[in-house]
């Protein structure tokens, strides 16, 4: 059975299953608009100049700036954790974001954050479901699995987990599903994803390539590419690049390979700042088309 939570509908709750949207905050950072919740993920908010711990005395600078300060954020419902890094849950976060926050990670990421005070963890294995219910929506997140580095060093880094976003009704139809690749590398286990969770809408892939040391610990542009080609999002829209020195396979690599690969017409790019907005067609909703 899966962790169920009710979130309280306020009166301007807007239940539309027709439209959402997608605001690029930067790194892997989003805000997700969509049936009445808004979901914030992966937060960072540092600016260009500042560096992040990424643990064993290394740091990063970032390179750019984000669309907006935490201060700017609208309320938020609930925030999706891939894993805990700087880069992905920085010092200004660690300080500004309300301690009560439900956030759905992996069971290590947890703990890190109890030990900052943030009361509101939600940890999952892979597979494992957390729901969640707002007014006449109903939401599923389910942990995807990730895999930080190869096996060499692995077992040096923090528990990564994807997430798969079900959105439903209140008669029981799905409109959307959404999949965040997390900080992941394409290997073996990704391959159960699209034979458990098919006909993906919409995926949020995380790039960059990153190295440390010379080795690669996120998808670079052909990963990033082969990712797109097994999920097979209806919608791909790439994240997660350009932000910090070690992040080495630039969005414009990604870019010439999408090409390549003849799969442009099924991605989207958004700068800092932009927004993806998008529609689900009425019979997905359970509606009849005037």
């Amino acid at each position: 059975m899966p962790n169920t939570f009710q979130l309280s509908a306020s009166a301007d709750t807007n239940t539309d299953f027709s439209k959402g949207s997608i605001f690029f905050i930067g790194t892997a950072t989003v805000i997700l608009r969509y049936a009445g919740f808004t979901i914030l993920t992966d937060p960072n908010f540092l600016h260009s100049g500042d560096h992040v711990h990424l643990g064993y005395g290394l740091t990063s600078e970032r390179l750019t700036e984000p669309a907006i300060d935490i201060e700017e954020l609208p309320p938020i419902d609930l925030c999706v954790l891939s894993h805990y890094h700087g880069d992905h849950f920085d010092q200004i976060v660690e300080e500004k974001l309300d301690k009560d926050l439900p956030i759905v990670t992996t069971n290590q990421a947890v703990g890190e954050l109890e030990a900052r005070n943030f009361r509101g963890g939600i940890g999952l294995d892979t597979w494992e479901t957390a729901e969640f219910t707002k007014g006449a929506t109903r939401l599923r997140i389910t942990s995807m699995p990730g895999k930080h580095g190869p096996a060499m060093v692995d077992f040096a880094l923090p528990d990564v987990m994807g997430s798969i976003l079900d959105f439903e009704t209140d008669n029981g139809r799905r409109p959307l599903r959404i999949y965040i690749s997390g900080d992941t590398l394409v290997y073996e286990d990704l391959q159960q994803i699209p034979l458990r969770f098919p006909d993906v809408d919409l995926g949020l892939v995380h790039l960059g390539g990153t190295r440390i040391m010379g080795v690669m610990l996120t998808m670079d542009d052909k990963q990033g590419v082969e990712a797109i080609q097994l999920i097979n999002p209806n919608t791909a829209i790439p994240i997660h690049y350009n932000d910090y020195d070690v992040f080495k396979s630039p969005l414009e690599d990604f870019k010439r390979a999408v090409e390549e690969a003849g799969l442009s017409k099924k991605v989207v790019y958004l700068s800092h700042g932009d927004t993806y907005n998008f529609e689900v067609p009425a019979s997905r909703i359970g509606q009849v088309s005037a």
